[in-house]
């Protein structure tokens, strides 16, 4: 049967499965410190959107700041090993604040940690499906983060806004709830005069004048900008998105005209591909020449190392890359088929030295096909 995603506010207020991300910055005070009041305003919301054949997962941020003040810290630290202690200690006392807020409701909650790898390896990608969808056939409302104890900068989300955006789309949920400090996207920054909340947003190509900037909180590490990645993200992969305010989270909930409603762009694509063309923390570029940039985006062909014209960054064999033409446009991102330093050897090479000087074992695409993701949007708002 075929699955027909909801149009506007009012159908995604009707869908049976939602995501629901909530920021930082919307569960702390104004020093950064976690408030739990914020939080049971949050629960409340959600708790009235549950049952009568709906679901909501939740995406929560806060471990960090929940364990600010335990930690004796006055704000969120910038050292790794600082930043991830203080989500250890939090996110305990985060998940046990929730517990509570929900048993109020007569709601269960299960606590769901994933890692990048989680949405990458088809191990842990098919588990955390299944724990996750046990948790849902169970009217358990699963609250999910980043696994910040133990993530480091090369296998981490960055931001809870990709991570909703993946999850929902590892669930397939119907639609995807954005929550934040702002009601909405704005053509320009709302502290401007004569900003203009957007209604609605249809296709990408609306917001080529939008003004989005990438600083976020304090206290949270998102900014707009991966609001409207997670949004580019989700809607590409046919989840419409609802980007609202935190405090209006009942009406945005109820179907009200709040917030800024994205329409889907495109149709679900293979979770691998969504975590490399949207999420993956690029390791190094190559720079290719024009035939070759026609080849991978026009012909969606593998790109071949005899087009490859540049190698910057250090990077091993499968690790991803991001593909620009001689001028700097982004055109996509992919696995690399050989090291950095096998790449500075076999520029310029076709198959047939590749496979005459290094073996036909190595006579391999330098991004095949089926690992690299044409970048739609390379140099709009949506592009990570």
């Amino acid at each position: 049967m075929k699955h027909n995603p909801p149009r506007n506010r009012a159908e995604l207020a009707a869908a049976k499965r939602l995501v629901v991300k909530i920021g930082s910055s919307s569960l702390a005070c104004d020093n950064g410190v976690f408030d739990p009041d914020c939080l049971g305003g949050l629960v409340d919301a959600v708790a009235a959107h549950v049952g009568q054949n709906r679901e909501v997962v939740l995406v929560s941020s806060g471990a960090q700041a929940a364990g600010l003040e335990p930690m004796g810290l006055s704000r969120r630290p910038k050292s790794l090993a600082q930043a991830q202690a203080a989500a250890s200690v939090g996110q305990g006392l985060l998940m046990a604040h929730y517990t509570a807020a929900f048993a109020a409701h007569g709601l269960q909650v299960g606590q769901v940690l994933l890692t990048a790898q989680d949405v990458v390896r088809r191990s842990h990608y098919r588990n955390a499906l299944r724990v996750l969808g046990e948790l849902l056939h169970r009217d358990i409302v699963p609250i999910v983060n980043e696994n910040d104890a133990v993530a480091t900068d090369e296998i981490r989300f960055g931001d809870n806004d990709r991570l909703a955006a993946l999850v929902a789309h590892l669930v397939r949920a119907d639609g995807l709830v954005l929550l934040t400090d702002v009601d909405g996207l704005y053509d320009a920054p709302p502290s401007k005069p004569g900003a203009r909340r957007l209604a609605e947003v249809s296709s990408f190509d609306e917001l080529e004048s939008v003004e989005v900037t990438g600083r976020g909180s304090d206290v949270g590490t998102g900014g707009m900008l991966t609001k409207v990645q997670a949004a580019a993200m989700a809607t590409s992969s046919g989840i419409p998105v609802l980007l609202a305010a935190a405090d209006q989270v009942g009406p945005a909930l109820d179907g009200a005209e709040v917030g800024t409603f994205f329409q889907v762009t495109g149709k679900r694509v293979p979770a691998r591909r969504m975590w490399l063309g949207y999420a993956a923390k690029m390791r190094g570029r190559l720079v290719i020449d024009d035939g070759a940039a026609l080849a991978i985006t026009k012909g969606k062909k593998s790109l071949l190392a005899v087009g490859v014209k540049q190698v910057e960054g250090e990077f091993g064999t499968g690790e991803p890359v991001e593909i620009t033409g001689l001028d700097g446009k982004v055109l996509a991102r992919g696995l690399a088929g050989y090291s950095a330093e096998e790449f500075k050897r076999i520029i310029g090479w076709d198959m047939s030295r590749i496979e005459a000087e290094l073996g036909a074992d190595r006579a391999v695409p330098a991004v095949h096909r089926d690992e690299l993701v044409v970048q739609a949007h390379a140099r709009r708002p949506d592009q990570p």
